[in-house]
């Protein structure tokens, strides 16, 4: 092979050939392998990468063209107890990768030391000799570049996130033809952008779609991965979600539907750890190539684990802050992707700090990255850094989460009430986190995919996460959820009626609290997972009747098209909220509030009121069962939104501000009604008003003039 250019790592197309570079410090030597069928079989030729530069390896082959299958080879020494594990006999997905063909066989092979079975079990220091080739992936030689990408650029004050899984947002959707079901190409159907806008979505975000592959240990229990959160290639789109040969562009195309209609696409990446788990799990690609220079140890034959996945990348190395900051941008700049949600964030910055973190100080100074949407997920198994993160970051508040779910689902008898003092932080945008931030640096949600879905958080007490065959010990154990006296679906109209009311009293809270609004996919809809609060794996066997329906996950994790009455008024709720957030808010919200008295107006930008009308005290602040609360918000010129907030067991009477505050007052959403026939109620200032119990209610307040109709009043 003649020399390649060592600048540009993975296989890079030419008019002639394909440059190939892998980097890889401690190696003795690297072979690139072509997969190429011959009379029905699939022949394997090797070529050595005989041309080092530095830690790079590479070799230039004239004829090679995209669509090429290949692998890699990567000798040196065996010495588990130094934390070198070549294996030749092993081959080895290229990291840089952007396309992968065929499966993993849950074989002994696929490990690199003597495994005895699919799950590694054996002597992690015994070198195995078998060949794993056709048994794991091949990469393939893919040809793209950056491309003009329509970019919206949607301020954070006007965004709101749907988190969304490929598969199970389009799976259900009779209105697609069914061999585009669940893959790239639904994203972008007309019926798919319709629900999204519908909702007010502005920011598409999709579960990881980087190439991933089944833990053995789940695959041995007759389960398999759906959420994703499991890469092996960190720059390759799961070729699973494709309804095509060529994932590629079958997602561009779907990013640029998507662009069309307004919505931007964030993608939850998975950097922090890879598919190779523990010392005794497959070796695949990083483990192979270099296991001491990838992968966090703390002692020479251990890992460190800060995902509670066996391995953590070590991502304070020079050449791991390359690859990621190259993986990003062709996401960025070759698929389209408008930013991402990193998992795990705090374990990509080791023992440092985040702002003392080499990958996000190289993130935060890229002039492609810096200027997308950024959002960490503040913690790992060990830590919790809530607030740490610097500009550009946003953080997920799971703060905020527990606020909401305190208020309104906790039951004073459990010894969940704490009062309104939290809940009035969260709504005002979480200043207490964020002071120097600004309010839009925090996600807000009630739900994401992991936990409850905001159905269930109504429906259960405790979680049934029986169908993981993981004895229900697995998902968490507080989830602040109230299932209303019964546990699971119920008949009962009385009981039914109060799950609506909080459902939609959760989503009011979280679509007019200050901040950035993130809904979990199917929550508009009720969906519901029979109470899991880890629905991460689906059976194999759909027709296994222990408790393995397609129902409980294969169901539970798609998104239902064809709406009962209940989950028609749950989209209709949604999409009111939504509409009331970006007419009255998105253009106030990108400051904190103050709480200022104007000495012109006599008003605040907020304030908070007792059920008698007037501001809060310290009596009331103080007051731990207190379990309602007025909340009045600032809108723009002449206008306001007032919350009532009761989350009591009884229906209360609230009284509304005097007319410093407004002169008419109109209820424009209320939870205990059913959103599409509701007739908005106006009143006087001063005036007494009955709030539903588990309610919340929205008030339009103006002044000086009548309020219409018209959602632009």
């Amino acid at each position: 092979m003649l020399p390649a250019d060592p600048r540009f790592l993975g296989a890079t197309v030419t008019n002639e050939g394909t440059n190939f570079a892998l980097l890889t410090e401690a190696a003795d030597a690297v072979e690139l392998c072509l997969f190429n069928e011959v009379n029905g079989h699939l022949v394997e030729t090797r070529f050595a990468l005989a041309h080092r530069t530095g830690p790079i390896w590479h070799g230039y082959l004239a004829g090679v063209r995209p669509g090429q299958r290949y692998g890699y080879r990567v000798y040196g020494p065996w010495h588990p107890e130094r934390g070198l594990r070549f294996n030749a006999a092993k081959l080895l997905i290229d990291p840089y990768a952007h396309q992968l063909d065929g499966q993993i066989f849950y074989l002994p092979e696929i490990y690199g030391h003597l495994s005895e079975d699919s799950q590694g079990l054996g002597d992690i220091n015994l070198r195995d000799n078998r060949d794993s080739a056709g048994k794991v992936p091949y990469s393939v030689v893919t040809e793209d570049s950056p491309r003009k990408i329509l970019r919206l650029n949607t301020p954070w004050a006007k965004t709101l996130i749907y988190e969304a899984h490929v598969q199970g947002l389009t799976a259900k959707n009779p209105d697609i033809d069914p061999d585009e079901r669940g893959t790239y190409r639904a994203l972008g159907h007309p019926s798919t952008i319709t629900h999204l806008k519908k909702i007010g979505v502005s920011a598409l975000e999709l579960l990881p779609i980087q190439s991933s592959i089944t833990e053995p240990a789940i695959w041995n229990r007759g389960r398999r991965n759906y959420w994703g959160y499991n890469p092996i290639a960190f720059s390759a789109p799961h070729a699973a979600y494709a309804s095509t040969a060529d994932p590629i562009t079958e997602l561009q195309w779907a990013v640029d539907q998507l662009h069309a209609a307004g919505i931007e696409v964030i993608l939850d990446v998975v950097y922090n750890h890879t598919a190779e788990g523990g010392i005794g799990g497959p070796t695949l690609s990083f483990r192979g190539i270099d296991n001491k220079a990838w992968y966090r140890h703390q002692s020479d034959a251990e890992y460190i684990d800060l995902t509670g996945c066996g391995n953590t990348i070590n991502a304070g190395q020079p050449h791991v802050v390359r690859h990621i900051l190259d993986s990003l941008r062709w996401w960025s700049e070759v698929i389209g992707i408008d930013g991402f949600r990193f998992d795990l964030a705090t374990a990509l910055y080791g023992n440092q700090s985040a702002t003392d973190s080499s990958l996000f100080a190289a993130i935060a100074a890229d002039p492609v990255l810096r200027d997308l949407k950024l959002i960490a997920e503040p913690w790992d198994v060990t830590r919790y850094c809530l607030g740490d993160f610097a500009y550009p970051w946003r953080e997920w508040n799971d703060h905020y989460r527990d606020s909401l779910r305190q208020f309104w689902l906790g039951d004073l008898a459990r010894g969940f009430g704490e009062g309104v003092g939290d809940i009035a932080s969260r709504i005002g945008g979480s200043s207490d986190i964020f002071y120097y931030r600004g309010p839009t640096s925090s996600i807000n949600f009630i739900t994401a995919h992991d936990g409850f879905t905001l159905n269930d958080l109504v429906s259960y007490q405790e979680k049934r996460n029986g169908p993981n065959c993981e004895n229900n010990r697995d998902g968490g154990i507080n989830d602040r959820s109230w299932n209303v006296g019964v546990e699971g679906p119920s008949n009962n109209p009385d009981i039914t009626a109060i799950r609506s009311r909080l459902k939609k009293s959760l989503l009011a809270t979280l679509m007019l609290s200050s901040g950035v609004p993130m809904l979990s996919m199917g929550d508009e809809v009720s969906r519901t997972q029979n109470g899991s609060n880890n629905a991460y794996s689906l059976p194999i066997n759909m027709t296994d009747e222990n408790s393995s329906t397609p129902e409980v996950f294969g169901g539970g994790w798609a998104l239902n098209w064809n709406l009962a009455k209940e989950e028609q008024d749950m989209l209709d709720a949604v999409a009111e909220l939504s509409s009331i957030r970006s007419t009255y808010l998105a253009d106030v919200s990108s400051e904190f509030f103050t709480g200022a008295l104007d000495r012109g107006t006599l008003r605040k930008d907020i304030a908070w009121f007792s059920l008698g009308g007037r501001e809060m005290t310290d009596t009331h602040w103080q007051d731990g069962e207190k379990r309602s609360i007025t909340v009045f918000i600032e809108a723009g010129s002449n206008r306001a939104l007032l919350l009532l907030l009761n989350s009591s067991r009884n229906e209360m009477e609230f009284t509304l501000p005097s007319s410093i505050w407004g002169q008419t007052f109109r209820c424009i959403f209320d939870a205990s009604r059913i959103t599409a026939t509701y007739e908005p109620v106006i009143a006087a200032p001063s005036a007494k008003v009955k709030v539903a119990q588990h309610s919340a209610q929205v008030w339009l307040v103006s002044r000086g003039y009548s309020l219409v109709r018209s959602p632009d009043a």
